[in-house]
């Protein structure tokens, strides 16, 4: 059993249905969890909030963060997981349509694994998402310490 989890933090439904076809079609046999705001997304991790008892493993494998969140912003949620201890080696990337360079800037300052523009055409977005997908589950060696 694979037991490599991606939690997708996206709060557009047309951007999660997406997101999600296209991690299937790259065969990628893994659980996909879904937060739609920045605080379910920290609940979720935290195992807090409705979250109180979830099953499954403490953290992700990756996780997949939108800028653009109702509650708190991606920036908030990544500015809180990297100063807890439970979560500063938690692969985080960025998956928004901003193409602002403060917030690539401001991921990079406080410590996003990567910075990824969702792409307009759908083909080229599912490509983007197949990728990532398969770096972070299959290729990436993340460190021992969880």
């Amino acid at each position: 059993m694979n037991h490599k989890t991606i939690l997708l933090v996206e709060d557009n439904p047309q951007d999660e249905i997406l997101t999600l076809r296209a991690l299937r079609k790259a065969n990628l046999a893994n659980r996909i969890d879904v937060a739609r705001d920045g605080q379910q997304a920290l609940d979720y991790l935290f195992k807090a909030g409705e979250f109180v008892g979830r099953e499954g493993p403490d953290l992700p494998t990756v996780v997949l963060l939108d800028i653009g969140l109702p509650r708190l912003s991606g920036l908030e949620v990544l500015e809180r997981l990297r100063g807890d201890a439970r979560t500063e080696l938690l692969p985080i990337v960025i998956l928004t349509s901003s193409d602002e360079e403060r917030d690539r800037l401001k991921s990079y300052q406080i410590g996003v694994n990567s910075f990824v523009r969702k792409p307009v055409d759908f083909a080229e977005f599912a490509e983007t998402v197949a990728r990532l997908g398969v770096y972070w589950l299959v290729t990436n060696e993340p460190p021992l310490v969880r």
